[in-house]
């Protein structure tokens, strides 16, 4: 499943909803689809506001596909991009009480692996991947 968002919050809730209906049937519990479109929340909401900057003119590319039991979803944005190992760790004392930064910690905690890679085409890539099959899920979102 591929998509083209305009860089709007109101978009988000689409994507969740058409990424519901990738899972259903498949051997997922409740509980891990939670936390599977929590994840993906946490990145369309990175690529909006961070990546093109909730700039109308430029989009949000996704696509959802599941590959062998496995899901992978790859959200790009077209904004200037960003690494990954300069965003600060919100668990640390100094940014306990910030009201921002945890999205990345976010998706590393509710997926199997998170990627991300500066697009051929412009901007970032995330690719937030996780095994579907209920016999291989752990309790609480955990990895």
């Amino acid at each position: 499943m591929r998509l083209s968002l305009s860089s709007r919050f109101e978009n988000i809730e689409m994507a969740q909803h058409l990424c519901g209906k990738l899972l259903e049937g498949r051997d997922v519990s409740e509980e891990t689809k939670h936390w599977i479109l929590m994840a993906l929340r946490e990145g369309l909401a990175n690529a909006i506001k961070h990546g093109n900057g909730q700039n109308l003119s430029k989009r949000v590319h996704v696509e959802m596909r599941v590959v062998e039991e496995t899901l992978e979803i790859r959200i790009r944005d077209e904004g200037p991009g960003f690494d990954p190992r300069n965003v600060g760790d919100p668990l640390a004392p100094e940014n306990r009480l910030k009201t921002s930064g945890r999205g990345i910690f976010y998706m590393k905690t509710f997926m199997d692996d998170v990627r991300f890679e500066r697009a051929a085409a412009g901007g970032m890539e995330i690719v937030l991947t996780k095994k579907l099959n209920a016999s291989s899920e752990r309790e609480g979102g955990e990895r």
